[in-house]
């Protein structure tokens, strides 16, 4: 052990939102502790001490929490990819209800006036996006794929991965061997993975042109394995096919007669069996009549617009990317939604009550916004709702009033940004927040994706 480690005997009484145990040390300092749970009592190695707090791992336990299960993946606690696997599921999902709720109450003062049943789904062989490090390791025999260690650059030796799909777990090792055969194998840094309801993609980050056997291994891989190659030589836009692909990317929405078709590059979301159940919840909970004109914000590739035109009088999906916009229309296209949906793009962080004007009020709204949440568009609702609806004197103009849309569905991946802009809604945009829970969008992780319901008199 080194000299500035010690041991300490600790009483842990709650999770972090790294999942980590929180206890306090006899110097009074709040100590983070690594594979500890709540209610336990731990032997910690101290092995970072700040002004304020510590942190460590956990080495041996006195007393364990029913909550404890088997991590069922060897590389757990080495690979960053998990840090709940040795929480039980069911415990995993009250542990992110709790932090929504801690997170509404501790920053905005507010309770949701009915929780929802969270929503989970297979805790296992759920994840179908992903983006694995490549690199020469010639210390460790040779090429890795695969998630960073925990906490660290050094990519983690993975021989296998139980949150992926079995087929992509079981190309870990192959593609090692692959990777280690081209001209170049330190200059392919990177192996997007990007899965479709029936086909499979994997992108090749390349940082230097590929040789003509190059790409004849690749399409060999590509036809032993079931996969189709996508080469990125540059940015995200210069992705390509490394040869005409005989069929799209795509993932259906079957309780709507929605097909989606997408770019592997394209944000979708990673657990498509809890897509399905939130977007059907979602729908449910805005509740869109055939008379609504309701507005998407952050609408992306229409994931939410598309379902919703199917129910309502017309849809406006806004986005901040260009790219996404354009393939949302195409998706609208696809699906013969034309006539019922309008995109625009707009860069959502800074939106004012003027710009609320400009699109037009609306019965109801879809909010999605990525982690940084909605509070420009929030503030813009205040000030469209409670700021002065005229101006007097002569020859100022005359500002109409605006209507607020009765429901506000939000759909969350950041619980501290969403009871932030809950709280504009509810305190000064005049909101009751009706009600609110969790999506275990990824399974043995600390991640917490929500929904809320918020609605105005």
């Amino acid at each position: 052990m080194d000299d500035k480690e010690r041991l300490e005997w600790l009483q842990i009484g709650g999770l972090d939102l790294e999942a980590r145990g929180v206890g306090r040390s006899e110097n009074g300092k709040v100590v983070f502790v690594a594979n500890a749970l709540p209610g336990e009592r731990v032997q910690a190695r101290i092995m970072r001490s700040k002004r304020n707090w510590e942190s460590g791992q956990a080495v041996a336990w006195a007393t364990t929490s029913s909550s404890r299960v088997a991590p069922l993946c060897p590389h757990f606690g080495v690979c960053g990819g998990c840090t709940m696997q040795h929480v039980d599921p069911a415990a995993q999902l009250a542990f992110k209800q709790r932090t929504l709720e801690d997170d509404f109450w501790h920053l905005s003062r507010l309770r949701p006036q009915r929780l929802l049943r969270p929503i989970a789904g297979p805790s296992w062989g759920y994840r179908t996006r992903a983006r694995f490090t490549v690199r020469l390791v010639v210390k460790k025999g040779g090429v890795l794929v695969g998630f960073h260690e925990k906490g660290s650059s050094y990519v983690a030796d993975m021989r296998s991965c139980d949150i992926l799909p079995k087929a992509i777990s079981d190309l870990l090792l192959p593609l090692r061997a692959l990777i280690a055969g081209l001209s170049r194998p330190e200059r392919a840094p990177q192996i997007e993975l990007a899965m479709g309801d029936r086909v499979t993609v994997l992108v090749l980050r390349h940082l230097e042109p590929l040789t003509d056997a190059d790409r004849q291994r690749l399409r060999d891989f590509g036809q032993k394995h079931g996969v189709q190659w996508w080469l990125q030589p540059k940015g995200p836009d210069s992705v390509v096919p490394l040869d005409p692909c005989a069929e799209a990317l795509s993932y259906a929405l079957p309780e709507f007669g929605i097909v989606m078709p997408f770019r592997p590059t394209d944000f979708t979301q990673v657990n498509p069996q809890i897509n399905r159940v939130m977007v059907a919840r979602a729908l449910r909970l805005l509740g869109a009549r055939r008379t609504d004109r309701v507005i998407d914000w952050f609408c992306g590739l229409g994931n939410f617009t598309l379902p919703i035109a199917t129910q309502a009088r017309q849809v406006l999906g806004v986005e901040g990317s260009a790219t996404l916009v354009a393939r949302a229309l195409d998706n609208a296209m696809h699906n013969d939604l034309q006539d019922r949906v309008a995109f625009a793009v707009r860069n959502l962080f800074d939106m004012t009550a003027d710009d609320l004007r400009a699109y037009g009020e609306a019965d109801l709204w879809l909010v999605d916004p990525p982690r940084d949440g909605a509070l420009a568009l929030c503030k813009a609702l205040v000030e469209a709702v409670s700021g002065p609806l005229s101006q007097s004197g002569e020859g100022m103009p005359q500002v109409e009033p605006f209507t607020p849309p009765r429901r506000i569905v939000y759909v969350s991946c950041n619980p501290a940004t969403l009871a932030r802009d809950a709280g504009l809604l509810v305190h000064q945009a005049g909101y009751t927040l009706k009600a609110a829970g969790v999506m275990n969008m990824f399974p043995h992780t600390a991640h917490v994706e929500s929904m809320a319901v918020f609605e105005r008199e």
